[in-house]
Parts: structure tokens; sequence; C-alpha cells
């Protein structure tokens, strides 16, 4: 990419560093400048064959910086301030905090679902969906698509990464005794089923984000979507049971085939031999799985399935650079 340049925005922190990771992978080459807090700042970080030095993150950062793309994952507070200055040196900032998600000239793109929408990005900024939002859209688009989706019901298990560094922490002290600093009880060996603030209407903040989020990319302002979000004792790999109520007719065949011919998505479904996807099969691995498929049989035209990808990975970084990859493919044509 001739005279691409590149800002990576929360570099030190666990997105971040996966950020680098998929960038390397796949061989973005560009001029990259790297950026994280006050804190984090001067922390060398191995990168592209070479050693980067982390910069402090400033309001002049940006500033006739000639940045093509920046990727932001450094929390909401630091994207309402910062984002907007990015974009207005002249980056197209792809931001993975839920802070834009929501707003109507901000584009919120999971690339295998729906990449029209970065047709138009009129704040310069594009958000990257909540982790466990992104794994389910991906089939939950085809089978909207083919059987008009009437209803959805989420449960979701989800790893003690997707709350950062410290909800991981939790988890490796909690298993030697230690009482839990970052969530509100201890994580080993239990199931907490409270994950964000909770709202006035009784969802946490993150069932309201999967909520929205999912009528948001699938342009389905009217469906009807109840969540329950729990963190359980798990490293890495967010886990879902997905019910599904359409408004017309199905067969299994038909749904196994849609999601055959999915890209982004692997079918591991063959319960007689303990075959079904699985958080710890998943952990750092690109796709998104999903298996036992079935018929729910309470209602005319319900479906279940357990849907499982690395949040880190597919739920974060790889999911933001597919979206700059689909950028750069566009400036290319």
């Amino acid at each position: 990419m001739k005279n691409c340049r590149i800002a990576v925005v929360g570099a030190t922190g666990m997105v971040g560093r996966m950020f680098l990771t998929v960038l390397e992978e796949h061989g973005i080459k560009a001029e990259y400048e790297l950026f994280a807090s006050a804190k984090s700042a001067g922390t060398e970080l191995p990168f592209m064959g070479t050693e980067f030095t982390v910069s402090e993150l400033k309001e002049d950062s940006f500033r006739n910086k000639g940045f093509t793309y920046a990727l932001f994952s450094a929390g909401g507070a630091i994207s309402a301030k910062f984002a907007p200055l990015a974009a207005a040196s002249g980056a197209i900032v792809i931001d993975n905090s839920s802070q834009w998600r929501m707003d109507p000239e901000v584009p919120l793109v999971v690339p295998e679902v729906n990449p029209e929408a970065l047709q138009s990005i009129p704040k310069g900024i594009v958000a990257n969906p909540n982790c466990s939002t992104i794994q389910a859209v991906v089939p939950l688009k085809v089978l909207d698509d083919a059987f008009h989706i009437k209803r959805i019901v989420y449960s979701t298990y989800q790893a003690v990464s997707g709350a950062g560094q410290k909800g991981y922490q939790d988890l490796e002290d909690g298993l030697c005794g230690a009482l839990p600093k970052k969530f509100p009880h201890p994580i080993a060996g239990n199931c907490i089923p409270h994950i964000d603030v909770f709202l006035d209407n009784g969802n946490t903040k993150e069932e309201q984000k999967m909520i929205d989020e999912t009528k948001k990319i699938l342009s389905r302002p009217d469906l009807r979507i109840s969540a329950t979000c729990v963190r359980v004792p798990v490293y890495h790999g967010h886990s879902e049971s997905i019910n599904v109520e359409f408004d017309q007719p199905f067969t299994l065949d038909e749904v196994y085939r849609l999601f055959e011919n999915t890209e982004g998505l692997v079918v591991r479904d063959d319960p007689k031999n303990n075959v079904y996807p699985m958080p710890i099969e998943a952990a750092g691995t690109d796709p998104v799985y999903v298996g036992r498929i079935r018929r729910d049989t309470s209602v005319e035209n319900g479906l279940n399935f357990w849907c499982v990808a690395d949040n880190i990975r597919k739920g974060a970084a790889l999911n933001a650079v597919q979206i700059m990859e689909l950028l750069i493919k566009g400036e290319k044509k």
C-alpha cells in the first residue's frame, strides 16, 4: 500500500496486541505508529520484525501525521475524545469501543454480514460491534435472508478475557484462592449473570448492546430480541446458545447448507461422536463455529444452535482488520 500510514491506539492492551498479531499475519505493510496511555508510553513491542516504541496518545498525535487508518481499542472515553481528532486529520477510524456503535452516522460492520455499510462513512469513523454480537450475526444474517427471523433469544457464556487483562487476572488469581478485583464475585468455579452495568429495564448494558447492535447490523429494527449474558470461568472464547423463531418454514438440511456456504463460518455438528464447538478449540482461531443445530419444537418455526468464537480475535481485532482490508480494497478499485 503506497504511502499508507496506520495508527494503533491502545496498542499495549489485550486487543491492541492482537491487532498487531493479525496485522502481521495478514502481511499489511504500511508505516505504523503505536499509541497508548502515558503509563504505557515507552513500552517496546515486537512487530513486523522489529521493535516499536509506544508513544503517549495526545491531542496532537494525529495532527499533520498523514494517517490513512487508525485502529482504536482504548475504551469509550478515549474514543469519544480522540477518534474525532483522528478523523479530522484525514484518517478513517475503526473503533472497538461501544462509543460510536449506535450513532446513526457511524456504520456498524461485520465484513461477512454487511460490508455495504462501508459505502458511507460521514464522520470518518467505523464502529466494530460488541464481541458477542459479531459472532452471532454471522450465522443469523443468512438465516434472516432465507427464512425471515421473527424472534431471537440469546444466552451467552462469555470468557473472562472479554473484561480485559484485569478479568483474565481475576480468574488466574481466583484459582489460587485470591479475592476478585475486577468482578463483583469470584469467577473461579462460578458463573456470574452480570456483564457491565444494570440498566433501568433490568438488562445489563452488555445484553442491551447485543439487542440494539443486532437490529442495526441486520437492518431489522422490528426484530424481537431477548438476551442474558453470563461471565464464565473460561480464558478465551465466547459461547452462545441462540434460539431463533422464523416467519417461514425451514428444513434442517437447508440450515446446514446455508451455514456450510457462509464465509467465516465453520459447522462442527456430530453429537453422536461428541463433536460440537467449544471455546478451548476456538481460542486462537479466526472462524465462527456453529453446532448443536436442531429444531425447537416448542414453536412452529423454531431453531436452536450453539455458536462459539475467539472473542479477542474474531470478536475484536480480526473483525477490525477485516474492515480495514475492505476499505483498502475499495481504494484500489
